[in-house]
């Protein structure tokens, strides 16, 4: 049986990366956080002091590093940066501020693009990010856009942060949400948008549970037709 893929969009917070890995684990299928690889560059380019609107620069790094993700024990992308096990850094609010600025950059789509459709050519995959139905994966099985207000949003992101022992403002990160809105839906390649046969889900209100058995539904019903 041909490997089965489901697409997840949305902005940051709207809860994508919980949902998928839920989805993901009652499937029984691979879970991609493109965003992680995402992160993973802003994370080089942060250690290495490079700038992330650089695109020169950022590819360099991309050509001159060796970047693996591989899937975890837990069915849950793992990734390594010249060897090391970089997962467990790649949330905290100083890679968050420079994701914008890397996934802006059309070296850094293209490369990331192509590993991320390798690994749904040979897995079944629950896949979440910007793209993924109008880019990555535009024949996915189903297509999700989870989106929340920014509000609910920001709130959910502070939880994460303040459990993570970083310092920041409710303020603080819905401005740097709103901003990061703004830039993901207006950059020039792959903007933030939502594929024409995406079913959009408003997660505001809603229990990760409730949102996770919409997409189980949507899943079972593509599947028997």
């Amino acid at each position: 049986m041909s490997p089965i893929s489901v697409a997840i969009d949305g902005p940051a917070g709207a809860g994508k990366s919980t949902v998928a890995k839920l989805v993901a684990e009652r499937l029984n299928f691979l879970y991609i956080d493109t965003g992680a690889m995402y992160r993973a560059v802003a994370y080089l380019c942060n250690k290495e002091q490079v700038d992330c609107s650089d695109g020169a620069a950022v590819s360099h790094l991309l050509r001159n590093h060796d970047f693996r993700f591989e899937e975890g024990h837990d069915m849950n992308l793992q990734v390594y940066i010249d060897g090391e096990d970089v997962t467990a850094h790649l949330r905290n609010p100083g890679v968050s501020k420079l994701v914008s600025l890397v996934a802006a950059l059309p070296e850094v789509r293209s490369r990331l693009t192509e590993w991320q459709r390798a690994f749904a050519v040979t897995h079944s995959v629950v896949m979440d990010g910007r793209d993924i139905g109008t880019v990555v994966l535009p024949h996915a099985t189903v297509k999700v856009f989870l989106t929340a207000n920014v509000e609910e949003r920001a709130r959910r992101r502070l939880k994460e942060y303040q459990e993570q022992g970083f310092d920041i403002s409710l303020g603080e990160l819905i401005q740097s949400m709103a901003e990061r809105d703004r830039l993901d839906s207006e950059r020039e390649v792959a903007p933030l948008s939502i594929a024409d046969d995406a079913v959009k889900i408003d997660s505001t209100g809603k229990t990760i549970n409730g949102v996770v058995e919409e997409i189980l539904r949507l899943v079972e019903n593509a599947h028997v037709r």
